[in-house]
């Protein structure tokens, strides 16, 4: 089955959420709900989520062609375009959003849809994303937390992040290491992008429509050493000439323009601005004449950036809710890095200890893809991932497939856009974990077949 329309927030004011559901190809019944959110903030879950990343279908041409490793082959995916103002999600009236008001606005939503599908209120919930959703993911979590301490509304089962805005300074200033380390900029350049004016203060000072001189000049040279040529999101990408993608205006402020990488997303666009799919899709455009991979009309906050979720995920971890960070190696927005220090020193703040070794993993037959590093610390986990970014485009198709294998005490494991996922329960033993290797073999195994 799919589905896809509307969930009203609010009936005075016309606040709407756009909603875009494809069961699961086989047994939906038995199989777990997963709500995806793409970043930005401003951008679209169907566009980028669903038909770019992980979807059914992809645009080719007038039609839809099937996206043979999509997730639904075991999950119900639910995709989101939120917060309000994004895709074809409408307000009539013109308003600020903030971390808080999407927080809200995205449970609600997920009630009101409960009420629309209540076949599904008692189904396991996984709630997964990207990028800026490193803020909307664990907010909204923490949402329903509180909110089934008061009535049993969500049977969440677990969250992942990948490559997410966590904490502002460590994962923006990640970015100048990172870009060294791949040859992207010079020693003289590296120096002045850490010492005399790193991308947290320059990021900082932009949003505050006050660019320094020093931070301006430092900028110019990142940019122009860097080039227009380089995907940001995918550093060893061969780019498509005519733009470079750009998922968030937030996190990337210098270097987005109004062009749309042509070999992910032209294709989306002219096909979700066809008024017979808009129709198809009981979609409509509200305050745009033009559906837009990212909002051009969303007056988004953006000091949000600043505000750090990394206690929120915490939280989190201590309600005995599993977490997952993920990130893709060559994306160089949110670097893994950040990410790696941010995850371990939470571990080390909550008193975790690391429960299976850092260490490699495969996809598969790929056994020279050695890059692929996992760790698992009790009650949550981090993975890196060889050779990805943080979003799956069409310039280079990835062997990606999504599925979900029932274990003993394991709740999911989910191999996918060449990540693993494991989400445990809150205490695993050794027993389970001698399992969960085993389990993981099996795999490897399934993989070899697949490819």
């Amino acid at each position: 089955m799919e589905n896809h329309g509307y969930v009203i927030l609010d009936e005075t004011n016309q606040r709407a959420l756009f909603y875009y559901f494809v069961e699961a190809e086989i047994d939906p019944v038995s199989k777990p709900l997963v709500l995806w959110l793409n970043g930005g903030p401003g951008c679209s879950s169907l566009g980028v989520g669903a038909f770019s990343e992980n979807g059914p279908f992809r645009p080719s041409g007038q039609v839809l062609v099937r996206n043979e490793h999509s997730w639904n082959r075991e999950a119900n995916m639910l995709y989101l375009e939120a917060p309000v103002g994004v895709g074809f999600s409408y307000s009539t009236q013109i308003e600020t959003v903030d971390d808080k008001i999407t927080a809200r606005d995205n449970l609600l939503f997920l009630q009101r849809w409960f009420d629309k599908f209540p076949q599904y209120k008692q189904r396991e919930l996984f709630i997964t994303g990207e990028s800026y959703a490193g803020h909307y993911i664990p907010q909204l979590a923490e949402l329903i937390i509180q909110s089934n301490k008061k009535k049993m509304l969500f049977n969440l089962k677990g969250i992942a992040l990948g490559n997410p805005v966590l904490e502002f300074s460590t994962d923006f200033n990640s970015r100048a290491e990172y870009f060294w380390s791949h040859g992207l900029i010079s020693d003289s350049t590296y120096n002045v992008f850490t010492a005399s004016c790193n991308y947290s203060r320059y990021v900082s000072e932009y949003y505050r429509g006050s660019v320094s001189p020093l931070c301006s000049r430092v900028m110019s040279q990142v940019s122009k050493e860097t080039s227009r040529y380089v995907d940001k999101y995918d550093v060893t990408l061969d780019v498509c000439i005519s733009s470079i993608f750009s998922q968030s205006m937030i996190i990337n402020p210098q270097e987005v323009t109004k062009s749309i990488d042509v070999c992910i997303e032209d294709e989306t666009v002219n096909y979700l601005n066809r008024r017979d799919v808009q129709k198809a899709l009981h979609a409509r455009l509200v305050g745009v004449n033009k559906w837009g991979v990212c909002s051009n009309i969303l007056d988004y906050d953006v000091l949000n950036v600043e505000i750090p979720t990394i206690n929120v995920v915490g939280s989190i971890v201590k309600a005995g809710i599993p977490v997952l960070v993920y990130s893709g190696d060559q994306d160089s927005v949110i670097p893994l890095t950040g990410s790696r220090k941010l995850v371990h020193g939470l571990a080390k703040e909550l008193g975790l200890n690391t429960t299976a070794p850092y260490r490699v993993w495969f996809e598969g037959k790929q056994v020279n893809s050695v890059g692929n590093y996992t760790t698992e610390i009790k009650k949550f986990l981090y993975h890196t991932v060889n050779r990805q970014k943080v979003l799956i485009s069409n310039c280079k198709q990835a062997k990606s497939f999504y599925f979900f294998v029932h274990s003993s005490n394991v709740c999911r494991l989910v191999v996918g856009l060449k990540f693993m996922v494991i989400f445990y329960h809150l205490r695993p033993s050794e027993e389970l974990l001698m399992k969960l290797h085993s389990l993981s073999q099996r795999d490897r195994l399934f993989c070899s077949k697949h490819f």
